[in-house]
């Protein structure tokens, strides 16, 4: 869905109120320029379609009811001081973000008659909103034109945001199985999550494999179908991807029956000793799809992918944080069995056995990992954790590097370059965070801070 901004024009009428009509304009133009909708109210409701008084307040605020549900956020445009009263009436029930910008003035344009005074009326805008508590999102640049590239960035970061909120506020998770006793480290707090209004749901494994010896053979030789797209299957005995797509189906039918937007997997032992696969390529599946799927039943850090997925509105895949890169201060490896979405690899993916489940189970017992080739390039990273009643989350940014990690690296292993890492890798050790890593293209740490921080509510530190 394009994100939609509800466009809202302040104005006080002892200031040039001409350049309301010319504001509206550059408005549009930025918005609808960066690829994201808008509406906004009528020019013919009010003087140039801006608020002013209280009366016009009422009326934006009858606007931003009627059209409910159709915006993600509102984007409060300040081309002179801007009344407060006005603005007050109109935003005084609103329950999505809102981005402050306030034009500059200009040197050469500061008599009466021209200068703006939207500095100055910023700041009042602003103190009336936090005596309001409705939160809001700041520009960059305190003063920026909607037509500067620097706004172009803060509608880019605003949509961010406004995408994480608006999929945030309420949403489920599955838990798949109990979670594997050996993992201590991926407990969770559901009451905290549920104080938040996400939602989980578990699932038990013997519900799972009881479906799946029901499914039906039009439904198993439609996911085969999918999966085959994503990795070749080489030589594997015929029945390994029928399990696979045995346990995709029932997924699927739990995430539509459940009303699941993310999901994460009990993924060994039961499904290795039981049905001989590792579920690897159906959580990679699943993530490309936009269903935040993580193993190893990382409830916390299903909250986290999906995060970076709205954000982004890029798939997201979960790492370990696995192995130091030589005597490198600045690079660690990222790993994990195969459970990475398409759009963040490159090319097909090949199917081969997890070689711990191989050493503990015996051969063909954990077929299903995705051996293939992640793609490099500018990644935000984040991980998630539940404590003391609290949510708790960190950003960061780096780079994917095509350094070569050894022969026989199983699985999908990828160099993560971050300048001065160790304190990284100290603040996760400190701090009590899993070994996983939620991780998508891009840099959205600050939509994804501003929207936990601000709106949300949600403890978050950016590294």
């Amino acid at each position: 869905m394009k994100t939609t901004f509800a466009l809202y024009f302040a104005n006080r009428g002892f200031f040039p109120g001409e350049v309301i009509a010319s504001a509206r304009e550059e408005m549009i133009k930025a918005v609808t320029d960066a690829g994201y909708g808008y509406i906004c109210m009528e020019e013919s409701l009010t003087r140039y379609g801006a608020v002013e008084t209280l009366a016009e307040g009422q009326k934006y605020a009858a606007f931003l009811k009627e059209h409910e549900g159709e915006y993600q956020g509102i984007v409060m445009c300040l081309p002179n001081f801007g009344d407060e009263n006005g603005a007050s009436a109109a935003l005084k029930d609103v329950n999505v973000p809102v981005l402050v910008q306030a034009y500059p003035d200009e040197i050469d344009k500061m008599d009466f008659a021209h200068r703006r005074d939207a500095l100055c009326g910023k700041i009042a805008m602003c103190n009336v909103l936090r005596q309001l508590k409705i939160p809001y999102t700041l520009t960059k640049r305190t003063t920026v034109s909607p037509l500067s590239a620097s706004f172009a960035e803060d509608l880019r970061l605003f949509a961010g945001t406004c995408r994480t909120v608006a999929g945030m506020r309420q949403f489920n998770i599955g838990a798949i199985g109990a979670r594997t006793t050996a993992f201590k480290t991926v407990r969770c707090d559901e009451i905290a999550m549920a104080n938040k209004r996400v939602n989980v749901e578990t699932i038990d494994l013997s519900e799972v494999f009881a479906r799946m010896d029901k499914v039906d053979a039009a439904a198993i030789e439609a996911k085969k179908a999918v999966y085959t797209e994503l990795a070749n299957f080489g030589c594997w005995a015929p029945e390994k991807l029928e399990n696979i797509a045995r346990f995709g189906v029932v997924v699927d039918d739990l995430i539509a029956e459940f009303d699941l937007q993310a999901v994460a997997i009990r993924c060994w032992n039961e499904l290795e000793i039981t049905y001989g696969i590792a579920p690897c390529l159906v959580l990679g599946e699943l993530n490309e799809r936009g269903i935040a799927a993580a193993c190893e039943l990382d409830i916390n850090n299903a909250v986290m992918m999906r995060a970076l997925y709205l954000a982004a509105d890029c798939p997201v895949m979960l790492l370990d944080v696995n192995n130091n890169f030589g005597e490198a201060d600045d690079r660690c490896i990222f790993f994990h069995c195969g459970p990475v979405p398409k759009s963040l690899l490159e090319g097909k993916g090949e199917i081969e056995e997890h070689l711990m489940f191989r050493k503990t189970f015996g051969e063909g017992s954990g077929v299903g990992i995705n051996k293939a080739t992640i793609a490099k390039g500018h990644v935000t990273v984040g991980s998630f954790k539940t404590e003391d009643g609290e949510m708790c989350s960190f950003v960061t940014e780096g780079d994917l590097t095509d350094d070569f990690v050894g022969e026989g690296f199983f699985g999908c292993g990828v160099v993560f370059k971050k300048d001065n890492i160790e304190k990284m890798l100290e603040y996760m050790c400190r701090e009590g965070y899993r070994h996983h890593v939620a991780i998508t293209k891009g840099n959205w740490s600050e939509s994804v801070r501003e929207a936990f921080q601000t709106y949300l509510g949600y403890q978050i530190d950016v590294l």
